[in-house]
């Protein structure tokens, strides 16, 4: 027999348990039965609460594991994918019949981490099927709804009828035929040019035949350089196209240009190989052509493709973003236009300066966002999926960032891809293994530069906030809020910063566009063009 002590232990073991244990709906409580004078009913108001707080404990470590187990997961599949890629020969081909050393200094500027295409979704995308996400989104919806209810009203108010002007958007956009048929040579030149000098240096040939064909090849590409620098800027300044022009104008001069040396630099090492062995073939042209224009700036023979085409997905895309652009002329019209077009008949005084700052960060940082999820999202998944292109990893959660070394890395993985592959990891290759500051230093110089200038080309003044921003304040941002800053604290201080840099470039801008047309030069001179009109316009 079971001595009465453990008897009685076990029993209230067994209390507890029961106690514990949520009731079936409809059940009464055990305890309820075994405590007089109502006591169950007690212990059953006293274990609601507890039960709640035990659930929500679990939730949250539910929710942790998961996220741990996922980053695990992640590591490892990057890691495993990493080192197949690394055990197969550069762009599946085979090894030429050199001897190992030639062949370690051949292939040593494309060692190192190599993009890696899979098919993935874009992260938006998969954070739009939760609900609280997709909510956010609603209210970004509802805001441009505002923005257009507010101005039907005004109309309705102050003109007596309804009068949607849409005098911003027809002005930013104003000529863009002739920019769209500016684009056609760009385009032409980049698919014939880059592929012809290809085949002209593929075959092996005696020295001079060689020689010759090397620099034929050289003679196209340098005159490909001059269409695609010179024949935008001409058209631009020539017919004085308006900002919303020139932005298709100089983002194709850049994409095409990026491409262009993408193409050149995967496979002219293949190319030169193949003088003194079997022989390489040459890309397909078919390929090529697809690189041109599916959304990325790392050429591969081959990308991973999806089944099918979504049309109503590419049509919600295109969509969404002639949506946001619409939401960006609201911005503009609404909370920039009515401050700055006069601040320059103001005499300049810092208390000025820092306001116009101060009021334009709000809308500096929607622009920001507007630009993000326009671009980046609408228009490259619209393009990913009409060519069944599989990788949608164009950003990453560059917002939960602590970092601004990781939000470089996140913002733009497409160009950010083409910056670490041909600037960061050929510069280590030039300079050394150890040189990485110099490499990061040229990233973020070769970054700052072609920042600049597009806001130059597109405003049609030289103004250099972009250019200060990046390398006085985003170099040092860079090394000092580095991966090892982590917590709540510094992803406020980052989104802080953006918010002053985004008011910064806004009012900045913004006051020299309209000191420039309230004070034109009498005479252009080359200091006219590179010195601030907003500093001494004071109609």
């Amino acid at each position: 027999m079971e001595p009465r002590a453990a008897q009685v232990q076990r029993r209230e073991r067994l209390g507890r348990q029961q106690e514990d244990r949520p009731s079936r709906e409809g059940e009464p409580h055990s305890g309820g039965a075994e405590c007089p004078g109502g006591v169950g009913g007690n212990a059953e108001v006293h274990r609601g609460p507890d039960l709640v707080q035990w659930t929500q404990h679990m939730q949250a470590v539910k929710t942790q594991l998961l996220e741990q187990a996922q980053g695990q997961l992640m590591e490892l599949l990057d890691q495993a994918m990493w080192e197949a890629v690394q055990a197969y020969p550069l762009q599946d081909r085979p090894v030429p019949s050199v001897p190992p050393d030639s062949l370690r200094k051949t292939r040593e500027p494309s060692l190192g981490k190599r993009k890696v295409f899979i098919i993935r979704k874009s992260l938006l995308d998969e954070l739009m099927e939760v609900p609280h996400f997709r909510t956010i989104y609603h209210m970004f919806v509802a805001g441009l709804c505002v923005f257009i209810i507010s101005t039907l009203a005004i109309d309705l108010i102050d003109e007596g009828r309804l009068m949607m002007e849409f005098d911003l958007l027809t002005f930013s956009f104003g000529q863009l035929p002739l920019a769209l048929v500016t684009w056609v040579p760009m385009f032409l030149s980049t698919l014939l040019v880059p592929y012809q000098a290809l085949r002209l240096w593929e075959r092996p040939q005696s020295g001079g035949a060689w020689t010759l064909r090397v620099g034929l090849g050289c003679l196209l590409l340098a005159a490909h350089t001059v269409v695609l620098g010179i024949l935008p800027v001409h058209v631009a300044v020539e017919y004085q196209l308006p900002p919303a022009s020139r932005c298709v104008l100089v983002f194709e001069q850049v994409r095409l240009l990026m491409k262009s040396y993408s193409f050149l630099r995967e496979t002219v090492p293949g190319t030169l190989w193949a003088r003194g062995g079997e022989g390489i073939r040459a890309p397909s042209f078919s390929s090529y052509l697809y690189f041109l224009f599916c959304p990325t700036l790392i050429y591969r023979e081959t990308y991973p493709r999806t089944p099918n085409v979504r049309w109503n997905y590419v049509a919600k895309n295109f969509a969404q973003a002639l949506g946001c652009v619409l939401y960006a002329c609201f911005i503009l019209g609404r909370l920039c236009v009515p401050v700055f077009a006069n601040m320059s008949q103001e005499p300049f005084s810092t208390r000025a300066l820092v306001l116009s700052i101060m009021h334009a960060t709000l809308p500096g940082i929607f622009m920001l966002l507007l630009i993000f999820f326009a671009f980046l999202h609408c228009w490259l998944n619209a393009f990913a999926e009409m060519l069944r292109f599989g990788d949608r990893m164009f950003y990453r959660d560059w917002w939960n960032s602590t970092s601004f070394s990781n939000y470089y890395r996140t913002w733009n993985v497409v160009v950010h891809d083409w910056l670490y592959s041909y600037v960061y990891q050929d510069g280590l290759w030039l300079l050394g293994g150890r040189a990485r500051g110099a490499a990061m230093l040229g990233v973020f110089l070769v970054s700052a530069v072609v920042h600049e200038y597009i806001f130059c080309f597109v405003l049609g003044f030289f103004y250099p906030v972009m250019l200060l921003l990046f390398l006085v304040f985003g170099g040092p941002l860079n090394f000092t809020m580095h991966d090892r800053r982590t917590g709540p604290a510094w992803n406020v201080l980052m989104w802080t910063l953006l918010f002053l840099g985004q008011g910064i470039q806004v009012s900045l801008y913004c006051q020299e566009w309209y000191a420039r047309r309230h004070c034109p030069l009498p005479q252009t001179t080359f200091w006219g063009l590179v010195t601030p009109r907003s500093w001494s316009c004071h109609t």
